[in-house]
């Protein structure tokens, strides 16, 4: 082999380090005693998470390079996104173990799940070839198929596993039809000569319902409605670290790639797919707003809840320009926060030995754990967008770059639905705060569980919100540059 054939893997190295290290992670978990095997693996996953961040950092700051051909970029949008995708990881691995123990599925494939899905993960937004990014998202969902269904004693368990493989194996279907139809009409693949080729003139027809199948395998894992059907069971039947894994890490992974593809391989026909963004996050908003005031499982309406959030952030890439990019960033970025450390504190929900889900089984809490009580509110104030918390400021980005686009009804929409969003969120302070306790819950099992949930109530706190509003802002502007 000619050196002239060798890629350069300096861009890469935090994904080739995740490749070494899932084969790794699973060796030691075979080989260790079946006693320690998920301490162990949940340890050095977790080593491997962190380290693999700080091989991505290290590479932040320098010029736009490719490799394998094209089929690889590192840029500023890809550090941003993948940081946030390993906190989500990192977030979520912390809350899974005393959960896991206590239902006896503390087994070691899940770290490594974990791990391999990460890897899916980062090849997904460094994706500048939709064969590369095809590959990305297959191997981000078949280890997410496996978590969901982890649980394989509990009906409910592998009824989401069946559900998310059925309906995912349908969108990634839609996407390789879109792929072909792209590939027919352009005659490539690569995301910077399909931009050069859209260039300057109308798209053909084909080309434009290829990019309509893609959006619709997209919003499929963003779980965008009208492809949001698996949301609200997944959700509620898979484990709830799992779930919590599913609303962070891979939301916010499916955004870059959304966002990718848009504005890389096809920001110069905004006019051919702002108007399927826009329905999309419009149906989402109000499908998320409404659809949620009727739930009273926990879990359900974080589902509901994620199905608006990704509304809002579909608004800020509606809008086709540098500025909407950042605000998606920058949204992105607060919901893996906020969501992380909303699904703590369902975990913290417990009382006689088992886990509680219901909104009701929260009544009274300020009564019998008033910190566990304003750590939740804070949340649930941040989640809808309460002025001087991190939600606010996310919501404010993504409406003030539809306002500058010109599109005056989605951020008019986006308002009434956020105005309809506050009474479920309120709802569960409300039900804290003014209701009578019908049991204390038990302490919180897990420094992981405790962690998250502190962390993420400080970071959604009036206080963080002027600490942390200039550098969060910044790094989303700067990871926006690459799309200038």
């Amino acid at each position: 082999m000619t050196q002239a054939a060798i890629p350069n893997l300096a861009p890469a190295l935090a994904e080739v380090f995740l490749a070494v290290a899932a084969m790794a992670l699973l060796m030691i978990g075979v080989f260790a005693n079946a006693q320690k095997a998920f301490g162990r693996t949940q340890v050095f996953a977790a080593l491997t998470l962190v380290i693999a961040a700080v091989l991505v950092i290290s590479g932040a700051g320098g010029a736009r390079v490719e490799t394998f051909g094209g089929l690889f970029v590192s840029d500023n949008f890809s550090v941003f996104m993948k940081v946030l995708v390993v906190l989500g990881a990192l977030g979520s691995l912390a809350l899974a173990g005393p959960y896991l123990r206590e239902h006896k599925i503390a087994r070691f494939e899940f770290p490594v799940l974990m791990v391999l899905s990460v890897l899916g993960m980062f090849i997904m937004i460094s994706s500048n070839n939709l064969m590369s990014l095809y590959v990305g998202l297959e191997l981000q969902s078949l280890a997410l198929y496996v978590l969901a269904a982890i649980n394989r004693d509990r009906n409910r368990s592998t009824e989401a596993g069946l559900k998310y493989f059925v309906l995912g194996a349908l969108s990634s279907g839609m996407m390789l039809y879109g792929i072909s139809l792209i590939y027919g009409f352009s005659g490539t693949m690569d995301f910077d000569i399909l931009a050069g080729f859209v260039a300057g003139h109308a798209p053909a027809l084909g080309l434009v319902v290829g990019m309509v199948f893609v959006i619709t395998g997209l919003a499929f894992k963003v779980s965008a409605v009208p492809f949001h059907m698996w949301t609200p069971d997944v959700y509620e039947g898979a484990p709830t670290p799992v779930t919590a894994f599913f609303a962070a890490a891979p939301k916010a992974a499916a955004m870059a790639l959304f966002v990718r593809v848009m504005m890389g391989a096809f920001g110069d026909t905004v006019d051919s797919w702002q108007q399927i963004i826009i329905f999309i996050s419009i149906a989402s908003m109000l499908v998320g707003a409404f659809i949620a005031l009727v739930q009273t499982n926990i879990k359900r309406l974080m589902a509901y809840s994620s199905i608006g959030h990704i509304g809002y952030a579909l608004v800020g890439l509606a809008a086709g320009t540098t500025a909407g990019v950042e605000a998606v960033a920058l949204y992105i970025a607060i919901y893996v926060t906020m969501t992380l450390g909303t699904f703590a504190a369902i975990l913290a929900m417990r009382r006689d030995g088992g886990q509680l889900e219901e909104i009701g089984d929260l009544a009274g809490l300020s009564k019998t754990n008033l910190p566990l009580a304003v750590a939740i509110a804070t949340l649930m104030f941040s989640l809808a967008g309460i002025p001087l918390l991190f939600g606010f400021l996310g919501k404010y980005y993504v409406f003030l770059a539809a306002w500058q686009s010109g599109l005056v009804e989605l951020v008019v929409i986006g308002l009434v639905t956020s105005v309809v969003s506050c009474y479920y969120y309120l709802r569960i302070v409300k039900v804290m705060f003014f209701d009578e306790p019908d049991g204390a819950l038990e302490p919180i099992q897990g420094a992981g569980v405790r962690a998250v949930l502190s962390i993420s109530a400080l970071v959604n706190s009036p206080l963080s919100y002027f600490l942390l509003l200039a550098p969060l802002a910044g790094a989303s502007a700067w990871a926006a540059q690459s799309f200038l």
